[in-house]
């Protein structure tokens, strides 16, 4: 839903509110404009649904709050794939967001160990966990599917998979729900 303060309103006629809520009626655009100048106040336009828009006089600043909180509820109304996040892929989120951890097929030891700790704090905490190791060819596929199992063992106190694992040509993934 947008609003629109002043001068972005460009209805000729609009159906105006007071600032204490009276109804004004319909009345130009222009003369709207300067009850509001000369109240200090700013026009609002509060839908474009209906023809004459209807317009409310609000306290200078005000407006451009109400704009603000009205995007933000239909921002959170909406849920996260309209702010431009996808289902799965990880962060903050309900019950279908999984936090996407990545593995290479030939992983040092060290790495391995610190993907361990936070796949299993994530497990712990409520979290599914989404394992994906990249394979730079079908000769690395093996070295893949061997991090998951490996990974699967060491996580079995604190997850269950819910998918088998998934292997392709580029590397194998496998989602792991916490117990």
């Amino acid at each position: 839903m947008t609003v629109l303060i002043n001068e972005q309103i460009k209805a000729f006629e609009v159906d105006l509110t007071g600032l204490g809520g009276e109804r004004l009626g319909v009345v130009e655009r222009t003369e709207a404009l300067e009850l509001a100048r000369a109240a200090g106040a700013d026009l609002v336009c509060t839908s474009l649904m209906s023809s004459p828009p209807p317009c409310r006089l609000m306290p200078k600043g005000k407006g451009k709050a109400a704009a603000q909180q009205e995007a933000a509820a239909a921002r959170r109304s909406a849920g996260p794939a309209a702010a431009g996040g996808k289902p799965g892929a990880g962060g903050k989120g309900g019950a279908d967001k999984a936090k996407e951890l990545r593995f290479t097929a030939h992983i040092e030891e060290h790495d391995y160990d610190t993907k361990l700790r936070q796949a299993d704090k994530h497990l712990r905490s409520g979290k599914p966990v989404q394992l994906v190791v990249k394979a730079s060819g079908a000769k690395e596929a093996a070295a893949a599917k061997a991090v998951l199992e490996r990974l699967l063992a060491d996580l079995k106190e604190a997850g269950v998979k819910e998918t088998g694992i998934q292997s392709s040509g580029k590397g194998a993934q496998v989602r792991v729900n916490p117990k």
